[in-house]
């Protein structure tokens, strides 16, 4: 399904501003209200707006610490419970099925080294099927950000 270049336009005002209001985007669109709301809704229904969402600073609420984890499964057949572990557990915020020598990749978010020595641990290495994990911690982040390059249509 092509986007049009009035959707993508919609998409980059509400990427950079969730909260904007239908007059506010309307006037950026150049149509009415209702007619924005109905443009957005079935964005929505045809799943390219999947939610809305508060970006929070993750050390504001005590997650002082970032960690990338790369997991080896020893069999194919271990994924499901991997995934379903992967998908319980908050401090994952990212699961990425990866080529290579690892499996998955994973985006991590705790509060100190504990936590995520419990994670690795207790949660991930627990599991039967995780053959290895490799963690790398995050120093300090330069860049990190919601908002998808978009096409110049939408300019």
């Amino acid at each position: 399904m092509p986007l049009s270049p009035l959707d993508l336009k919609a998409i980059a005002c509400l990427m950079a501003r969730a909260r904007i209001t239908w007059a506010e985007l309307a006037s950026v669109l150049g149509l009415s209200a209702p007619a924005t709301a109905d443009r957005v809704r079935k964005l929505e229904e045809q799943g390219v707006i999947q939610g809305y969402h508060a970006y929070i600073n993750p050390q504001t609420l005590g997650y002082h610490l970032t960690a990338f984890i790369a997991v080896t499964l020893s069999h194919p057949q271990h994924r499901a419970t991997f995934l379903q572990k992967v998908a319980a557990l908050s401090e994952i915020q990212e699961c990425h099925h990866i080529t290579g020598e690892d499996d998955y990749w994973l985006k991590v978010r705790c509060r100190n080294t504990q936590d995520l020595e419990h994670l690795i641990s207790d949660e991930l290495k627990s599991l039967e099927g995780v053959q290895k994990t490799r963690t790398t911690i995050v120093l300090s982040t330069l860049k990190e950000s919601p908002l998808l390059p978009m096409p110049a249509l939408a300019e």
